[in-house]
């Protein structure tokens, strides 16, 4: 995952929903030390709840990230950029199709992994699904090449600022999933991680 400048911010606290029952699955969080994003294993993800996935036939893992419209997938982002994205504008989804465990496609990066019942993987795909802006139609339509040769940009729902950033994003996903820590406050992914891994698998 290459490192891109992001401007963070805090996430309102939500009850969470302990994980109940026996835990048949895993999910990922990814962090570079500035974003963050969720890994799913393709065969927890059904293509009726998130068509996009369709656009990567190889892919064994897929990584979901949320951003700023302009500033995620630009491939310079200089001082108007990074000044813009702290003020209110439309997001993007990254999917990114992975050809094997982010382990081994980012070696150099925090990854944590954490137990799943169907339960919570169904609450976090519902989340996912709800994040990309499909305008009506069965799927999002591609905005934009990824920052990976794997990988492609799609319409986001939500608002990208200050307070409201990719680590919010993914915070808000693992509340959704049910994720024991309490995320009121994030404003670094670093903050983000030291909280949820305590909750994480053993490394």
């Amino acid at each position: 995952m290459i490192r891109r400048r992001a401007v963070l911010g805090a996430l309102l606290f939500a009850p969470a929903l302990a994980f109940a029952g026996s835990a048949a699955q895993q999910i990922w969080v990814v962090s570079n030390g500035w974003h963050s994003g969720i890994v799913l294993a393709r065969t927890d993800v059904p293509e009726a709840i998130i068509p996009e996935i369709a656009d990567f036939p190889h892919a064994r893992y897929f990584e979901f990230g949320w951003g700023d419209a302009e500033f995620y997938p630009a491939r310079e982002a200089g001082l108007w950029l990074t000044l813009r994205a702290a003020f209110p504008g439309p997001a993007v989804m990254h999917v990114s199709g992975l050809p094997d465990h982010p382990a081994r496609i980012w070696p150099n990066v925090t990854i944590l992994s954490f137990a799943v019942n169907a339960e919570a993987l169904r609450r976090l795909l519902d989340f996912l699904r709800d994040s990309f802006d499909r305008a009506g139609a069965g799927r999002a339509a591609v905005t934009a090449r990824g920052i990976y040769p794997f990988s492609l940009f799609y319409p986001a729902t939500g608002r990208f600022h200050l307070f409201n950033t990719c680590n919010s994003w993914t915070a808000q996903a693992l509340t959704a999933m049910g994720i024991g820590a309490s995320l009121g406050g994030v404003n670094t992914a670093e903050d983000l991680v030291a909280r949820i891994r305590p909750f994480a698998l053993a490394e």
